[in-house]
């Protein structure tokens, strides 16, 4: 029960700053705001710090939180995972986050909006910790939405900019086209499974693969359930995690401010596709096909994005390229079915990533913008 408690507590917390923060922005001083939501963000690192030692001596957790809604026999739940995979995830989401709250204290210091400013990242970090807890693609979707929606808040943060508005619309739009691949494959998953919790469509996949196809083009002509599933799925993160052709977005959401493209385009947000097919493995070895798409897209994206890298000469686009290049490389270990390799390297990516951004920064605050 006390882990219980710990475990609500870590998305939680940043979300008590991002109220504080956010509703009061007009009244509080700005040492109220930074103050509440990096506290917020610390406690929440550090609870998580503590579920991952509890999680490396052998202990796990499935379990719903609280039922959101029952239509007919479908339960909608919020519920949290905890295993290895998620542990990794929360603590890279709550650490990067912090450090960027606190460099994020120097760099918007002129900023008129910056108690709002703290109140969207802490937003975020909320989101993106609803995400990686999920035990359900109900809440799966929920998170992946509210990242969606904050970085769009986030990338238009300076709304007097054209070109930020511009950018913002952008991300949003590309956004929905893959969402709209995303929520397909979740219906799917509903209609064939009957239940939207991981573990029970984990169990009952092999049997599921084995004796439905989807059929498309006529008599006999059919897919199999899984590969629509999985690639459905691929096509969410494929908007999310910026691999061809909806890679579209991320060069352009440079406009928003520098720790924004720190805490969304390297490290949390763009590797919530990276996750989510990873968290989806059992369905994905069930399909050949679908892996094969993983590795294809994703080896184009890693080639191609590189090049563009090569010829830009703005310094958040360079590394926005670079970002576009390590997420293929992360999406073909996917398709590889390297699965432990692929959250590797989006762990040590978003150390590195972040820090070349926050570093990008500080040369443009250097250089008087």
């Amino acid at each position: 029960m006390e882990m219980q408690k710990l475990y609500l507590l870590v998305p939680l917390a940043p979300l008590f700053g991002a109220i504080v923060a956010g509703l009061f922005c007009r009244v509080i001083p700005r040492w109220v705001a930074h103050t509440v939501t990096i506290a917020g963000v610390a406690v929440s690192c550090f609870a998580s710090y503590v579920i991952f030692k509890d999680v490396l001596a052998g202990n796990s957790y499935n379990g719903p939180v609280y039922q959101w809604l029952t239509s007919g026999d479908y339960r909608f739940e919020v519920g949290f995972l905890i295993d290895r995979l998620s542990v990794t995830m929360m603590l890279v989401v709550t650490f990067v986050s912090l450090m960027v709250h606190i460099y994020t204290i120097g760099y918007m210091q002129d900023d008129p909006g910056y108690n709002r400013f703290f109140s969207y990242i802490s937003l975020f970090t909320f989101s993106m910790l609803m995400l990686v807890m999920s035990n359900n693609f109900m809440q799966l979707f929920f998170g992946w939405e509210a990242v969606g929606l904050v970085s769009y808040l986030l990338i238009g943060f300076w709304y007097t900019r054209p070109t930020a508005i511009f950018a913002n619309l952008k991300a949003f739009l590309v956004n929905r086209v893959g969402d709209f691949g995303f929520i397909l494959g979740i219906g799917l998953v509903l209609t064939y499974f009957g239940t939207l919790d991981y573990a029970a469509v984990f169990a009952k996949a092999p049997t599921v693969a084995a004796h439905n196809t989807i059929v498309l083009f006529g008599e006999g002509q059919g897919v199999a359930v899984t590969t629509a599933i999985c690639i459905l799925l691929f096509i969410g993160a494929m908007g999310k995690s910026a691999q061809v052709p909806l890679h579209v977005w991320l060069p352009d959401s440079m406009e928003g401010p520098t720790p924004i493209s720190a805490l969304i385009h390297a490290a949390t947000m763009v590797t919530a596709g990276i996750f989510m097919v990873a968290r989806m493995s059992p369905l994905f070895e069930l399909s050949t096909t679908a892996l094969s798409f993983v590795i294809v897209i994703g080896a184009i994206t890693a080639l191609f994005m590189g090049f563009l890298g090569v010829i830009q000469n703005d310094i958040k686009r360079v590394v926005a390229y670079s970002t576009l290049s390590q997420l293929g490389y992360m999406t073909v270990a996917l398709g590889a079915s390297a699965y432990s390799v692929a959250i590797f390297h989006l762990m040590t990516h978003a150390f590195f990533k972040a820090l070349l951004f926050l570093a990008a920064g500080s040369v443009i605050i250097g250089m008087h913008h």
